[in-house]
């Protein structure tokens, strides 16, 4: 089991500092609040020492307060009282609007914190390569955005300012406490070790526990995310009561582990509780014998005994949200994990904008692996000028999406070079790189919000009269104005309410809007009727002219619109030239063409071994 160091804490203590920078303000105004809630705190028990011992107890008033009492009160006794006891009052709703006051200014301070974090989470996630998120479980992610990113509002308000708090009226309380009895003061603190070594044991072993609650509890969030965004496949196939089981099972691992966990917690809690009441009855005890000798009043006891709460509280309540402690750390430790991965894609230090040119595209000897065994793409090169539509073909694994992929620089070439307009893409900046790419994916994703939303997030300071071009253009303004609010309709989740088609050619008009000089196509019609093709591809021909457009081809209809198609095979570029050239010198392309045009797919596996076998 991994242990929370003392240089592991420093670094998290420092990590979490870092995210109270901003907010010094706050944190002074903190500070002068916490200093008058100390401030308050000794002083609150007074009023009901002068009441037991000075007014019912006959003893003469203290010499400072003397005077003002006897100016408001006279010499009744019963004035005294009254005043006394309006004074205690007025200081415990001080205290109260001080308390309230430090709760909101700590409640605002640590929302910002967690809003900074979870920005900051979400920025670092963005900027990890797609390798990164192919790995990764999206919803193991969502849960650190949302849970884990927590950690830093727990540690700042349920640990660093309690212990300040308590340190600091534990020294104020100390030094009253001397005043009146050495013996009680020092007595005070003998709990303090016997808490010290409690708190250290058993942090060491709950962090753990707790960091294993939480791998569990992402796991089963990552259950339910994955049953409800399959939730056809789900119905279709009749498989409601396995996937409870599934459920079922995952969360009884959950459960049991926080139930272990919480009882951990509960006999620390319980353990400090004891220590505290024996230090409590230790006090209480020396104290009343003090008392019967004379050597202390009943007040000053009373006074002692509200001190030990106010010290003792604070250091409890770090008892108590041990719990929540141990579950920030881990916490922090998954949200600095996310950090901890360096995002694969770099800029140059001297990265330029790519230059207002035609987006020609070369490829130059270029190889690219997901891992050492096995290449997917070796020795690439071809050029893709402006003005023309390249088509890739070749069977499943061959590398076309991959090659597309480097483009944009979702991937890094291992060997060779990707140029745009005669300079390496390495060379530009990455933002400005993906704002001249327009890309639309063969499985159309949608956003929640309306349908001009989806299109306008090609180019998002596009106007209403641009949108609807762009969706005339993709052939959806027809569809669109059948809809109930036209381009004001909200889109379901992931397009859900949209068929496959409409989804696709809301997909194209927002590529076709964005106006990029490249375009990368994976298929893009694969999920349109022939009419609606045909008026999609009209619209690419006359958008290509200037522009470079390569798409990944699964249709024999696309294929022949191309003025140019490259073959891959097993990562190599075997044929290349239009469709009637290779119809003539390459039998691979011709016998993918005769599966394609009695509508077979080329990722069909059974078109695959017949393919292959030829």
């Amino acid at each position: 089991m991994n242990r929370v160091g003392g240089a592991h804490l420093i670094s998290l203590l420092s990590w979490t500092v870092s995210y109270m920078r901003p907010y010094r303000r706050r944190m002074v105004f903190v500070a002068i609040i916490g200093l008058a809630q100390i401030a308050l705190g000794l002083l609150s028990p007074w009023p009901l020492k002068i009441v037991i011992d000075n007014i019912l107890g006959g003893e003469p008033l203290p010499s400072a307060l003397s005077e003002p009492i006897r100016m408001l009160a006279g010499d009744s006794r019963v004035g005294m009282l009254l005043v006394v006891v309006a004074a205690g009052l007025l200081l415990q709703l001080i205290g109260q609007l001080v308390a309230m006051t430090n709760t909101q200014v700590q409640v605002d301070m640590g929302q910002r914190m967690v809003y900074s974090l979870r920005a900051n989470l979400l920025a670092h996630l963005q900027a990890l390569a797609l390798r990164h998120h192919i790995a990764a479980r999206t919803a193991d992610s969502v849960y650190r955005l949302e849970a884990d990113a927590y950690c830093v509002h727990d540690l700042v308000m349920s640990g660093v300012l309690p212990l300040l708090t308590a340190v600091l009226t534990l020294g104020a309380m100390f030094v009253v406490l001397l005043n009146l009895n050495v013996w009680l003061a020092l007595l005070s603190l003998t709990v303090v070790p016997f808490l010290f070594v409690s708190l250290r044991y058993y942090s060491s072993r709950m962090v753990d526990r707790a960091e294993r609650v939480k791998q569990l509890e992402s796991k089963l969030i990552e259950r339910l995310y994955e049953i409800l965004s399959s939730i056809k496949v789900v119905k279709s196939f009749a498989r409601e009561p396995y996937e409870l089981d599934r459920f079922s099972t995952t969360g009884v691992d959950t459960m049991t582990a926080r139930l272990r966990y919480t009882w951990q917690e509960s006999v620390f809690t319980m353990l400090v509780s004891v220590i505290t009441m024996t230090g409590t009855a230790l006090v209480l005890a020396v104290g009343g014998s003090l008392v019967m000798r004379g050597e202390l009043t009943v007040g000053e006891l009373l006074v002692v005994m509200a001190y030990l709460a106010s010290v003792y509280g604070p250091l409890s309540s770090i008892a108590h949200t041990t719990g929540l402690l141990q579950n920030a750390v881990a916490s922090a430790r998954r949200v600095q994990e996310i950090f901890a991965f360096v995002p694969e894609t770099h800029e140059a230090a001297d990265a330029i904008d790519p230059p207002a040119g035609s987006g020609e595209i070369r490829f130059e000897h270029v190889s690219f692996s997901y891992s050492d065994d096995r290449p997917i793409l070796d020795k690439i090169s071809f050029v893709a000028p402006p003005g023309e539509m390249i088509a890739l073909v070749g069977l499943t694994g061959a590398g076309k999406s991959t090659l597309v992929s480097l483009i944009p620089r979702f991937f890094e070439p291992a060997e060779g070079r990707v140029l745009i307009d005669g300079i390496d893409v390495r060379r530009y900046r990455l933002r400005a790189l993906r704002e001249r790419i327009a890309i639309v994916l063969q499985d159309a994703v949608l956003f929640a919000g309306t349908v001009a939303d989806n299109i306008r997030y090609g180019r998002l300071g596009a106007s209403d009269a641009d949108v609807e071009q762009a969706a005339r253009a993709a052939h959806a303004h027809e569809f669109v104005k059948r809809l109930r609010h036209g381009y004001q309709t909200p889109i379901a989740e992931a397009g859900a309410s949209l068929s496959g088609g409409e989804r696709q050619r809301l997909s194209i008009a927002r590529a076709l809007l964005k106006n990029a000089p490249i375009l990368l196509l994976d298929e893009p019609t694969s999920s349109l009727d022939a009419l609606s093709e045909e008026a999609v591809f009209a619209a690419l021909r006359r958008l290509k002219s200037g522009r470079t457009t390569i798409v990944i081809a699964h249709r024999l209809s696309t294929i022949r619109d191309a003025n140019r198609i490259l073959v891959l095979h097993e990562g190599r570029i075997v044929a290349q030239g239009t469709h009637g050239e290779l119809l003539e010198s390459s039998e691979l392309y011709r016998r993918m063409c005769a599966k394609l045009s009695v509508g077979r797919s080329l990722d069909e596996p059974e078109t695959v071994d017949e393919l292959m076998q030829a």
